[in-house]
């Protein structure tokens, strides 16, 4: 499977669940989605990606250990890296060994102080004394034909890894063939594997540009009203970025804004992967779980330089609302002193080409997540700045023994708390980036996403939909298409758990809304093209037939029963005609008569 799957028509897949029209107005919201998965690689988004790779169980970062057959202790590196040694502490970090993938057979193996395992200088002996690998670094993997986690690690000598009493070196032809008894034989036990966009371009190998470039060129643009799209920092070195990054992204992201003018949308464009990794993660392309953004000076001027080149590139283009500076930095790793710093130059780069767009500055994340008022004193600062804040009900130890009730008070309390005390008079804007309609102890050992009902789900959106709408500069739902259910927005409408209406009336949680025939006093109020097909993406208030009833909410059309006929006049002969409407303010679905446009 190639970067089509990810793609797969982000923009005219979603084509009819939303449309919200133009972004020009003065109390203009961002109710948006997020494009994850789509200019920079998560493997959980769409796992079968990483398919066609050969050894996709050993890719780049992918935590291993290796057990002895013989001895049934793992190797471990002492402290000094003189020489490699035996231990029976399983999971223990010194012997945790980082992949480093050079081809589908040969890899370097990396530790947790990181250096690298390699040959002495008398070309036997193991030791772990080099900071950058060479070729003394590089190991063969050879797996045994019918039982892959049993392998045997040749060294760059020609010989194999084998345990001599305590100790392990390189210096056994194999030939003892496979059996318990053979001391070059080892056990592979993987801790941890890493799915992102270095994963699966370093896997693929010579065969990754063409495989990346398979992105359908068919796509239109959605009618939401913001697209969130994550980009890599190796988007500024195109078409040529540094291996093993593939070129593509960019152009790409060009078509995203025409289609988006077209469109009439936003745009905000988010650096979620920075040098370095801010995250250590497959979220910002680690290539083996180490955090090492923001370490020097130097880090930091490159990551200012992408944000100079995404915003001299767009500043000009009337799609562009924002540009997040970067995603979910991790903390305590990341600190607020270099973050802070980052963000008033990063912020400094943006304003360099555009004083109207947007600066978002991510709040830093972690199992203990920071002060959520930490950026307030800078945000506040600098003008246009705003707060992105991320609300998960799932990482957290707290959510995994809330029941579905006290994930619902914890939106209405806690969630609503938060969001009042970064709510100042004259402070910045706060955006929900992203969040999604799933809690801890609904899938919690239930792969199967069953333990909680649909009814659950609905009502739970519903509040999350009621609490994120407070966020003064609006929210953005992650993501538009995934292959966890629940994560995907696309399937949470086409299911009916964001929304759910039958041929009778709402079911939604609103009221009931009647149906009208058409009348002459409904056409009146039509300004509209006389062809239905043309109505998606309109914004309207409704009235009823005798004119006696008006809504002040807004409303967009989102789809109709009546696409087969030819104008407003079949519609009338017709008779009872419904048109699928999207509430504006509160994205909840109803279906009413046709409706008159707000002029």
């Amino acid at each position: 499977m190639t970067k089509k799957l990810l793609s797969i028509c982000f923009f005219s897949s979603f084509l009819i669940y939303f449309a919200y029209g133009k972004a020009d107005s003065g109390d203009f919201r961002v109710r948006g989605v997020n494009l994850g998965g789509w200019l920079i690689v998560e493997g959980w988004i769409t796992p079968s990606l990483f398919d066609g790779i050969p050894n996709k169980d050993l890719l780049d970062g992918t935590f291993i250990q290796l057990k002895s057959i013989t001895s049934e202790k793992y190797i471990c590196p002492e402290k000094s890296g003189q020489r490699v040694v035996l231990t029976d502490q399983k999971g223990k970090s010194e012997s945790i060994l980082r992949l480093w993938r050079i081809n589908e057979t040969s890899f370097n193996f990396r530790l947790e102080n990181k250096k690298f395992l390699g040959l002495d200088t008398a070309g036997s002996h193991i030791v772990s004394v080099s900071t950058a690998p060479t070729a003394s670094e590089t190991f063969e993997i050879l797996r045994h034909h019918h039982q892959s986690s049993r392998v045997r690690i040749k060294a760059s000598n020609g010989f194999f890894l084998q345990v001599n009493k305590e100790r392990v070196i390189a210096h056994s032809g194999g030939n003892g063939g496979w059996g318990d008894d053979d001391p070059t034989v080892f056990e592979i036990e993987i801790r941890r594997q890493l799915d992102g966009e270095f994963q699966v371009t370093n896997g693929y190998g010579p065969r990754a540009p063409k495989i990346m470039s398979r992105i359908s060129s068919s796509c239109r643009a959605t009618e939401i009203n913001t697209v969130r799209i994550p980009v890599g920092w190796w988007i500024a070195s195109e078409p040529t970025p540094p291996a093993p990054y593939v070129g593509g992204s960019l152009k790409h992201l060009d078509k995203a804004f025409s289609w988006a003018q077209k469109y009439e949308m936003k745009v905000i464009v988010d650096l979620h992967a920075a040098p370095g990794s801010q995250t250590g993660s497959t979220v910002s392309s680690s290539r083996d779980g180490f955090m090492e953004w923001g370490q020097t000076d130097q880090n930091i001027q490159d990551t200012v330089a992408v944000i100079d080149f995404l915003t001299g590139r767009y500043a000009k283009h009337p799609s562009l609302y924002a540009v997040e500076l970067l995603n979910e930095p991790l903390m305590p790793d990341v600190s607020l002193d270099t973050l802070t710093n980052y963000y008033r130059a990063g912020y400094n780069a943006v304003r360099k080409h555009s004083s109207t767009a947007y600066v978002l500055f991510s709040n830093r994340l972690g199992y203990n997540p920071a002060d959520p008022r930490e950026l307030l004193p800078l945000s506040t600062e600098l003008k246009g700045s705003v707060i992105d804040v991320h609300y998960y009900h799932l990482f957290m130890e707290i959510f995994k023994t809330m029941n579905y009730q006290q994930n619902l008070d914890f939106l209405y309390k806690n969630v609503s708390a938060e969001l009042n005390q970064l709510t100042l008079p004259k402070g910045p804007l706060i955006f929900v980036g992203e969040w999604a309609t799933e809690w801890a102890t609904a899938t919690l050992d239930n792969p199967n996403y069953s333990k909680a009902s649909k009814e659950d789900y609905q009502k739970f959106a519903k509040v999350q939909l009621e609490v994120y709408g407070r966020a003064t500069f609006g929210w953005a739902y992650w993501n538009l298409k995934c292959h966890i259910p629940h994560f995907s927005l696309e399937w949470m409408i086409k299911n009916d758990y964001i929304k759910a209406i039958d041929g009778h009336g709402v079911k939604s949680g609103v009221s009931s809304i009647t149906y009208w025939k058409p009348s002459d006093m409904v056409m009146k109020f039509l300004k509209l093209s006389p062809k239905p097909n043309n109505w998606f993406g309109k914004d309207f208030r409704y009235v009823s037939a005798d004119a006696s009833e008006k809504s002040n909410e807004r409303f967009m059309v989102l789809g109709t029963d009546i696409n087969g006929y030819r104008s407003i006049q079949d519609c009338k002969i017709h008779g009872l005609v419904r048109v699928l409407l999207l509430q504006v303010d509160l994205l909840l679905p109803l279906s009413l008569p046709l409706a008159s446009r707000v002029n």
